[in-house]
């Protein structure tokens, strides 16, 4: 399957899941809706990015820098009191810079970085093995 084509089909499955987990009611829904998020978040960055870098090398290096971004801005939330809060409640916001700072943020972006680069590996070693 063409690369490109793998990542575009997986960026149309996650963005819904991503979106519905906000709205999930179940088995586990506090976790769903706290940190499932965070997790398809991370590998979303990873594939988007490997659309534009798409060598072995970057299927490492995208999800380090997707983690450190992610990361900065959950360390940036600790200083959003300064912006207003009409913007801060839209959902464009939210769903980009999040809402609260929350140390348990940080595992799970440590955990869809790891699938990101899981996922990198085998879009690649499956696009241009020989």
């Amino acid at each position: 399957m063409n690369r490109n084509v793998a990542i575009f089909i997986l960026i149309l499955i996650i963005v819904p899941l991503g979106l519905f987990s906000k709205a999930y009611t179940g088995i586990g829904q506090a976790w769903v809706h706290d940190y499932s998020g965070d997790i398809l978040y991370e590998i979303l960055w990873c594939l988007v990015f490997s659309w534009f870098f798409p060598s072995k090398r970057a299927t490492v290096i995208i999800p380090v820098w997707v983690f450190i971004v992610t990361s900065l801005i959950e360390i940036s939330q600790l200083f959003f009191t300064h912006v207003p809060i009409a913007l801060r409640e839209t959902i464009i916001w939210k769903l980009l810079l999040g809402s609260t700072f929350v140390w348990w943020d940080f595992p799970h972006y440590a955990i869809g970085c790891l699938l990101g680069w899981l996922i990198l590996d085998r879009i690649y070693y499956f696009s241009y093995k020989t």
